[in-house]
């Protein structure tokens, strides 16, 4: 996986052409989707199908999205995925508990990684975040974290957002990636919502169509501006010891160097 994924291409599990050319769209990782994306009467089909693809390394990260934990078909999806060498990591869709976590780890030594999309999940954020070794990252199911909630202006949802994004810092994870944009005609949209999530402090943003992969990725990468003035940060921090001001008269220290530290590794994840 690269150092800093930033788009998360979903993909149905019971459309393997869709897949195949999923795969080769550009994506930093391919989410196989068994859960939202597919009706019940395909769901095994779309396991064997998952499983059938899976049997070998990908081109590129694959994750699979399983079904509900507390539902019919989680356990299954887990005995079918989890030792095949195509999987990089499994996403673990309406957790509410540490426990729940706990349970899946036990049964695989893959990667994980939690859904949050309900106001109790939101209240457990930070004990999910911490559950095992395992988990690797969290995130938001924003579709059905909105009807939970009853949110429907988009602001509704700002101080979840904000509250994964601390609860994984805390943990010591990545920080999460966006939930998806629904609308894949509306990229406007889509570029103004990545720049409002950047602000929050997501990092990247799952996508449903590769035409919204460039948007993200643009959204997300340092601008030429943002470059220039992280290097000029550490150029001055090589020179001097402490805190000190730029000739702009911006102030920096240690966390500003940090965070210019970080824009470089971003701007270079290639």
């Amino acid at each position: 996986m690269t150092p800093f994924p930033l788009t998360w291409l979903y993909v149905p599990g019971d459309r393997p052409r869709v897949v195949t050319k999923a795969l080769a769209a550009g994506a930093d990782v391919v989410v196989i989707d068994l859960e939202d994306a597919v009706a019940p009467d395909r769901k095994e089909y779309a396991r064997a199908a998952t499983a059938e693809r899976l049997r070998e390394p990908q081109p590129v990260p694959v994750h699979v999205r399983v079904n509900a934990l507390e539902g019919p078909w989680a356990s299954a999806d887990l005995r079918s995925l989890a030792a095949l060498p195509g999987v990089s990591g499994l996403r673990l869709p309406k957790v509410t508990s540490a426990d729940a976590i706990r349970q899946v780890a036990a049964a695989t030594p893959l990667p994980l990684y939690a859904l949050l999309e309900s106001a109790l999940a939101i209240e457990h954020a930070y004990t999910i975040a911490c559950a095992h070794p395992s988990l690797r990252g969290v995130s938001l199911g924003e579709a059905d974290l909105r009807a939970d909630l009853g949110v429907r202006a988009d602001a509704g949802l700002d101080w979840p957002r904000s509250r994964v994004v601390v609860a994984a810092r805390a943990a010591g994870l990545a920080p999460p990636p966006q939930s998806v944009h629904p609308d894949i005609r509306d990229l406007d949209g889509l570029a103004a919502s990545c720049a409002h999530g950047r602000a929050l402090g997501f990092l990247g943003r799952a996508a449903i169509h590769p035409r919204q992969l460039p948007v993200i990725q643009r959204a997300y990468l340092p601008t030429e501006a943002e470059i220039e003035e992280a290097e000029t940060i550490l150029k001055a921090a090589a020179t001097n010891e402490g805190a000190q001001a730029l000739p702009n008269g911006r102030f920096i220290d240690a966390a500003v160097v940090a965070t210019a530290r970080r824009t470089l590794s971003l701007a270079r994840r290639d």
